[in-house]
């Protein structure tokens, strides 16, 4: 950490402590609504508050985000969060269930609005406080921080409903927002340029023209694409992880929680194991391939911990190719269009998503969990095999240099 930058450290620490407080957020706002409805219908719609608008804004908001100054937008953003995760809590004080609720839903309807464009605008800024050659470590540094706390945050939000009434831990949350904006606010502004003046017709010619850049390379669409794909296996696990643990293996609860937890700890060893290998085309597609086979290896297995090995070995060999990917699309993509190309790649990774979740639990494929397994990691593999083949053809194979390359 000693040679990032002080900007880097200040983003690091600001997605620390803001994941912390929406991962632990997200497990009371379930447990909350459960307990106040008792209903799977309310659950669903709860998440339906959360990714339709949001899905929407980032198909359309784009041309915005490449006209608008990033840091200050990131702070604002983090501000908002911390507001809005006190509106619960204010329902809850109220003492009406119906009071709860509507905080609830307006608090899943603003954080759905505004992760879109906080990942995209985070994501772009990047290469402006990271030297080249820290890119790829800066990208697996800040991914690997997000799965720990996905990790780390349900066993101390346990700990904390010993100690403090579900309702009050939203204010912990807050807490934790507003902690990363003071963190957030050590960035210095980067950007100089006047914030656009908008129209209508300025913003559909922004539009046209983000897309139209995004097809122009074609590198870059097919990184996303294999991104996309990492995603759509992702969506397809929250369905299966619990039916294939609880269900088709026989597990206990603890069982699932360890499942659950050993992919985040495999992705902060692949973090590790990243520094130490060589950045080239072949580690970014071995890294694709391995964590495609974790995936089919769940087909034949008949233990638990041999469950356990396979998430394990899954998220150790997922960041070799996240990272790298991420970082040649920070460098390859136009500056001045960066940040409207990351929402346009953020688009394509949050759709595919649910088209996972709905891939698995439809039943008119009628496949079991197994087969699903199988069929998600050949989807992964074939592409992997493909270019990692392919990219032993390339003459230079240093992935940054030859990115350089392609910039230049």
């Amino acid at each position: 950490m000693k040679t990032y930058s002080k900007s880097f450290k200040a983003l690091w620490i600001g997605e620390i402590v803001s994941e912390f407080g929406g991962a632990a957020g997200g497990i009371i706002n379930g447990l909350l609504l459960y307990e106040l409805t008792g209903s799977k219908e309310w659950m669903g719609l709860l998440w339906f508050v959360y990714f339709i608008p949001s899905l929407i804004l980032q198909g359309v908001s784009a041309p915005f985000l490449n006209h608008v100054i990033k840091e200050k937008v990131l702070r604002n953003i983090q501000l908002i969060r911390a507001g809005a995760y006190l509106l619960p809590l204010v329902g809850a004080f109220s003492g009406t269930d119906i009071g709860t609720i509507i905080g609830l839903v307006i608090l899943q309807f603003i954080l759905g609005l505004l992760q879109p464009i906080y990942a995209s605008l985070s994501f772009s800024l990047l290469p402006e406080i990271c030297k080249e050659k820290e890119l790829i470590h800066a990208n697996a540094l800040l991914d690997g921080t997000i799965r720990l706390m996905s990790f780390i945050a349900p066993g101390i939000t346990s700990l904390l409903l010993l100690l403090i009434p579900m309702h009050i831990i939203y204010g912990v949350s807050s807490v934790m927002f507003l902690t990363s904006f003071l963190a957030l606010s050590i960035i210095p502004q980067l950007s100089t340029k006047k914030v656009a003046t908008w129209t209508k017709k300025f913003w559909w010619e922004e539009m046209k023209e983000g897309y139209r850049t995004f097809f122009k390379y074609p590198h870059l669409l097919r990184l996303t694409i294999l991104s996309s794909i990492v995603q759509f296996a992702v969506g397809a696990t929250l369905v299966l992880s619990i039916p294939f643990i609880r269900g088709d293996l026989n597990g206990q609860h603890w069982e699932y929680a360890i499942f659950a937890g050993t992919f985040p700890v495999g992705y902060a060893i692949g973090m590790v194991l990243l520094s130490k290998l060589p950045k080239n085309y072949q580690t970014m597609y071995f890294g694709l391939i391995g964590g495609g086979i974790s995936f089919i290896l769940l087909y034949f297995v008949n233990l638990i911990p041999l469950a356990w090995i396979c998430e394990l070995f899954g998220g150790m060999l997922f960041p070799l190719f996240n990272a790298q990917s991420s970082a040649i699309f920070q460098q390859e993509a136009p500056r001045d269009r960066l940040t409207q190309l990351s929402a346009v790649r953020l688009l394509f990774l949050r759709v595919t998503m649910p088209l996972g979740i709905l891939f698995a639990s439809a039943p008119l494929f009628e496949l079991n969990t197994r087969q699903i397994f199988a069929i998600v990691g050949m989807l992964i593999v074939i592409p992997g095999i493909y270019y990692l083949l392919a990219s032993f053809s390339k003459q230079d194979n240093d992935l940054m240099e030859d990115t350089k390359q392609r910039t230049s």
